[in-house]
């Protein structure tokens, strides 16, 4: 047995077993990703997908993601690999490689150094690097920093598009070799986030600790009984307005902020979409702290 250190939660996690992730194991007494390399989707995307307006806009990137998450948002919008029932059944199958699609969908190991030439392969159609996305890379940083450091010496860039729920030590271990990263701020209470099964403290320093480093954007699905009132906007907002980056040089009120509408979908159908002039509203508190604030999925 032995205690995994990636987040709050620090399973303790039986030699065979796997933490709450789903995507952390035990072996001879180290806990190890079980999912380090194992890639269930992998696109080409615009930059702006991700969302990034503020870094190389007009660009692509190759987006990549595995299995797992630490959190467990009833909203999920990828819930089959961050903690639906099918992940479940990717754990028990981490040790086999299987290729479910011939475009674009995998479930096979990709080791770093075959991840770097794919993305190299499509630097020709504008590609500047690798995201790691879709489900919550953090929980295998051991993969994010073995391909971030190769990508680095070919001249790509990295990303990071987490829900920041890491301790501080991990992101000192992988931030040498991240350029950019959206993070997302689910909601601006303790309550909110114990509701998702997260740590509004930890997030917070995740986000204040990364906005010294490298460039980042964050994002808030705005969810109809979770986040969408006007003071809890207001008061995340000039959160983010404080932020500080290197030397203490206050950068908060430049970072961009994305406000994404929410939709119906995985346990949460049971309210309607984010309202838009609702989002419109929200849209307006936040530029009182923030300049560059966006709405998404309208």
């Amino acid at each position: 047995m032995a205690k995994c250190e990636v987040c709050f939660r620090h399973c303790e996690i039986k030699d065979g077993n796997l933490g709450f992730c789903m995507g952390r194991t035990c072996k001879n007494g180290q806990v190890i990703p079980s999912n380090y390399g194992r890639v269930t989707s992998i696109a080409l995307d615009p930059i702006e997908k991700k969302p990034l307006y503020h870094f190389y806009p007009g660009s692509y990137i190759l987006s990549v993601g595995s299995y797992g998450c630490n959190l467990r948002c009833p909203f999920c919008q990828n819930d089959s690999i961050s903690w639906g029932e099918e992940v479940n059944a990717m754990s028990e199958l981490a040790t086999e490689s299987t290729h479910h699609s011939q475009h674009f969908q995998y479930f096979e190991y990709i080791s770093p150094e075959e991840l770097v030439q794919i993305a190299l392969k499509y630097r020709p159609q504008g590609n500047i690097g690798i995201a790691f996305t879709y489900n919550e890379p953090l929980i295998e940083y051991e993969y994010i920093k073995d391909v971030a450091s190769l990508a680095h010496k070919a001249g790509l860039k990295n990303v990071l598009v987490s829900n920041g729920t890491a301790e501080l030590s991990v992101l000192e271990k992988i931030i040498p070799y991240i350029d950019a990263m959206n993070i997302d701020l689910k909601c601006f209470t303790e309550e909110g986030y114990k509701s998702l099964g997260g740590d509004f403290d930890m997030t917070k320093d995740f986000i204040n600790e990364a906005a010294r480093h490298c460039h980042i954007e964050i994002t808030t699905l705005v969810v109809p009984g979770l986040n969408d009132n006007e003071e809890e906007i207001a008061s995340l907002s000039a959160w983010i307005a404080s932020l500080k980056g290197a030397n203490d040089a206050v950068i908060g009120p430049e970072i961009p902020y994305h406000l994404s509408r929410f939709f119906p979908r995985f346990h949460l159908t049971d309210r309607e979409p984010t309202d838009i002039k609702l989002l419109h509203k929200l849209k307006k508190v936040a530029e009182a702290n923030l300049h560059h604030v966006y709405l998404g999925n309208c």
